[in-house]
Protein backbone atom coordinates (compact mmCIF):
# COMPACT_ATOMS: atom_id res chain seq x y z
CA UNK A 1 0.00 0.00 0.00
CA UNK A 2 2.55 2.34 0.52
CA UNK A 3 3.90 1.67 -2.93
CA UNK A 4 1.23 4.33 -4.07
CA UNK A 5 2.43 7.71 -2.02
CA UNK A 6 3.39 10.41 -3.94
CA UNK A 7 6.67 12.28 -2.78
CA UNK A 8 7.42 15.37 -1.76
CA UNK A 9 9.56 16.08 -5.05
CA UNK A 10 6.86 14.02 -7.48
CA UNK A 11 4.36 16.78 -6.37
CA UNK A 12 6.61 19.56 -7.14
CA UNK A 13 6.78 18.39 -10.10
CA UNK A 14 3.19 18.36 -10.88
CA UNK A 15 1.72 21.33 -12.69
CA UNK A 16 -1.31 23.47 -11.04
CA UNK A 17 -3.91 21.25 -13.36
CA UNK A 18 -2.48 18.62 -11.99
CA UNK A 19 -2.66 19.53 -8.49
CA UNK A 20 -5.59 20.93 -8.76
CA UNK A 21 -6.84 17.48 -9.62
CA UNK A 22 -5.23 15.50 -7.07
CA UNK A 23 -6.67 17.81 -4.40
CA UNK A 24 -10.26 17.30 -5.79
CA UNK A 25 -10.07 13.64 -5.70
CA UNK A 26 -8.66 13.90 -2.29
CA UNK A 27 -11.25 15.87 -0.86
CA UNK A 28 -13.59 14.89 1.96
CA UNK A 29 -16.74 13.90 0.26
CA UNK A 30 -19.87 16.51 1.04
CA UNK A 31 -21.97 13.85 2.23
CA UNK A 32 -19.09 13.50 5.26
CA UNK A 33 -19.66 17.34 6.19
CA UNK A 34 -23.34 18.40 5.56
CA UNK A 35 -26.70 17.08 5.70
CA UNK A 36 -27.92 15.07 2.43
CA UNK A 37 -27.99 17.92 -0.49
CA UNK A 38 -32.05 17.94 -0.35
CA UNK A 39 -31.70 19.68 3.14
CA UNK A 40 -29.21 21.74 1.94
CA UNK A 41 -31.26 22.64 -0.75
CA UNK A 42 -34.06 23.32 1.18
CA UNK A 43 -32.77 25.59 3.87
CA UNK A 44 -30.92 27.68 0.59
CA UNK A 45 -34.68 28.05 -0.89
CA UNK A 46 -35.53 29.31 2.72
CA UNK A 47 -33.36 31.59 3.09
CA UNK A 48 -33.03 32.38 -0.67
CA UNK A 49 -36.91 33.48 -0.07
CA UNK A 50 -36.35 35.73 3.25
CA UNK A 51 -34.05 37.46 1.81
CA UNK A 52 -35.83 38.42 -1.38
CA UNK A 53 -39.05 38.84 0.17
CA UNK A 54 -37.61 41.19 2.85
CA UNK A 55 -35.70 43.22 0.16
CA UNK A 56 -39.03 43.64 -1.75
CA UNK A 57 -41.22 44.46 1.91
CA UNK A 58 -38.83 47.03 1.99
CA UNK A 59 -39.23 49.27 -0.56
CA UNK A 60 -43.05 50.29 0.29
CA UNK A 61 -41.43 50.43 3.82
CA UNK A 62 -39.02 52.92 2.85
CA UNK A 63 -41.38 55.19 1.04
CA UNK A 64 -43.42 55.00 3.63
CA UNK A 65 -41.19 56.45 6.00
CA UNK A 66 -39.64 59.10 3.11
CA UNK A 67 -43.58 60.27 2.59
CA UNK A 68 -44.45 60.25 6.67
CA UNK A 69 -41.32 60.72 9.21
CA UNK A 70 -41.15 64.87 10.01
CA UNK A 71 -37.62 66.36 9.51
CA UNK A 72 -36.92 67.39 12.94
CA UNK A 73 -37.77 64.26 15.58
CA UNK A 74 -36.73 64.35 19.24
CA UNK A 75 -35.48 60.85 19.73
CA UNK A 76 -36.01 58.87 23.39
CA UNK A 77 -32.77 57.32 24.86
CA UNK A 78 -30.43 59.09 22.09
CA UNK A 79 -27.68 58.57 24.54
CA UNK A 80 -27.76 55.12 25.63
CA UNK A 81 -28.77 54.57 21.80
CA UNK A 82 -25.22 55.86 20.59
CA UNK A 83 -23.14 54.75 23.71
CA UNK A 84 -24.70 51.29 23.02
CA UNK A 85 -23.45 51.61 19.58
CA UNK A 86 -20.02 52.60 20.10
CA UNK A 87 -19.91 49.94 22.71
CA UNK A 88 -20.82 47.53 20.30
CA UNK A 89 -17.66 48.86 17.83
CA UNK A 90 -15.34 48.47 20.68
CA UNK A 91 -16.10 44.93 21.19
CA UNK A 92 -16.29 44.20 17.45
CA UNK A 93 -12.61 46.34 17.38
CA UNK A 94 -11.37 44.44 20.26
CA UNK A 95 -12.67 40.98 19.15
CA UNK A 96 -11.08 41.65 15.80
CA UNK A 97 -8.03 42.40 17.08
CA UNK A 98 -8.41 39.36 19.43
CA UNK A 99 -8.96 37.52 16.25
CA UNK A 100 -5.98 38.51 14.21
CA UNK A 101 -3.29 38.34 16.89
CA UNK A 102 -4.46 34.97 17.05
CA UNK A 103 -4.71 34.13 13.65
CA UNK A 104 -8.13 32.75 13.40
CA UNK A 105 -10.71 32.18 10.44
CA UNK A 106 -13.41 34.15 12.19
CA UNK A 107 -11.33 37.14 11.93
CA UNK A 108 -13.31 37.13 8.59
CA UNK A 109 -16.63 37.76 10.02
CA UNK A 110 -15.82 39.99 12.95
CA UNK A 111 -13.65 42.13 10.41
CA UNK A 112 -16.23 42.76 7.59
CA UNK A 113 -19.13 43.48 10.64
CA UNK A 114 -16.97 46.16 12.11
CA UNK A 115 -15.79 47.97 8.28
CA UNK A 116 -20.40 47.85 7.63
CA UNK A 117 -20.26 49.33 11.56
CA UNK A 118 -18.12 52.09 10.77
CA UNK A 119 -19.91 53.31 7.31
CA UNK A 120 -22.90 53.16 9.43
CA UNK A 121 -21.37 55.13 12.11
CA UNK A 122 -20.20 57.67 9.78
CA UNK A 123 -23.31 57.94 8.09
CA UNK A 124 -25.47 58.18 11.20
CA UNK A 125 -23.03 61.03 12.49
CA UNK A 126 -23.38 63.07 9.42
CA UNK A 127 -26.78 62.55 8.77
CA UNK A 128 -27.47 63.46 12.38
CA UNK A 129 -24.88 66.58 13.40
CA UNK A 130 -26.33 69.68 13.89
CA UNK A 131 -25.59 72.15 11.01
CA UNK A 132 -22.46 73.63 13.20
CA UNK A 133 -21.18 70.36 13.96
CA UNK A 134 -21.53 68.96 10.60
CA UNK A 135 -17.97 69.64 9.31
CA UNK A 136 -16.27 67.73 12.62
CA UNK A 137 -18.45 64.77 11.54
CA UNK A 138 -17.22 64.74 8.29
CA UNK A 139 -13.92 65.19 9.04
CA UNK A 140 -14.18 62.47 11.66
CA UNK A 141 -15.49 59.94 8.81
CA UNK A 142 -13.21 60.89 5.97
CA UNK A 143 -9.94 61.19 8.75
CA UNK A 144 -10.73 58.15 10.47
CA UNK A 145 -13.97 55.54 9.73
CA UNK A 146 -14.06 55.73 6.49
CA UNK A 147 -10.00 55.15 5.89
CA UNK A 148 -10.83 51.83 8.91
CA UNK A 149 -13.79 51.01 7.57
CA UNK A 150 -12.10 50.23 3.77
CA UNK A 151 -9.16 48.75 5.28
CA UNK A 152 -11.09 46.29 7.35
CA UNK A 153 -13.40 45.64 4.30
CA UNK A 154 -10.70 45.13 1.63
CA UNK A 155 -8.08 43.21 3.60
CA UNK A 156 -11.51 40.56 4.60
CA UNK A 157 -11.82 40.13 0.91
CA UNK A 158 -8.05 39.46 0.56
CA UNK A 159 -8.52 37.47 3.14
CA UNK A 160 -11.23 35.45 1.53
CA UNK A 161 -9.27 35.41 -1.96
CA UNK A 162 -6.54 33.84 -0.52
CA UNK A 163 -8.90 31.18 1.31
CA UNK A 164 -10.61 30.79 -2.02
CA UNK A 165 -7.01 30.12 -3.86
CA UNK A 166 -5.74 28.34 -1.39
CA UNK A 167 -8.73 25.39 -1.32
CA UNK A 168 -8.26 25.82 -5.23
CA UNK A 169 -11.76 27.16 -5.71
CA UNK A 170 -10.07 30.44 -7.43
CA UNK A 171 -8.64 29.87 -11.45
CA UNK A 172 -5.83 32.40 -12.05
CA UNK A 173 -7.29 35.71 -12.57
CA UNK A 174 -10.79 34.89 -11.68
CA UNK A 175 -12.85 37.66 -9.78
CA UNK A 176 -14.12 36.62 -6.15
CA UNK A 177 -17.18 37.63 -7.06
CA UNK A 178 -17.82 34.35 -9.23
CA UNK A 179 -16.39 32.04 -6.64
CA UNK A 180 -19.14 29.74 -6.09
CA UNK A 181 -19.71 28.09 -2.73
CA UNK A 182 -18.88 24.06 -2.65
CA UNK A 183 -21.98 22.76 -1.70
Amino acid sequence: MTDHFLTDDQIDTMTPMQRRELIARLQRPIAELFPPPEHIERIRRARLGMMIFGSIALIPWIVYLLLTLPDDYVANNWTLTWVGFDGLLVVMMATTAVLGWKRRQLLVLTAFATGILLLCDAWFDIMTAQADDVWIAVATALILELPVAFVLISGTLRIIRLMAARQWLLEPGMRLWDVRLPI
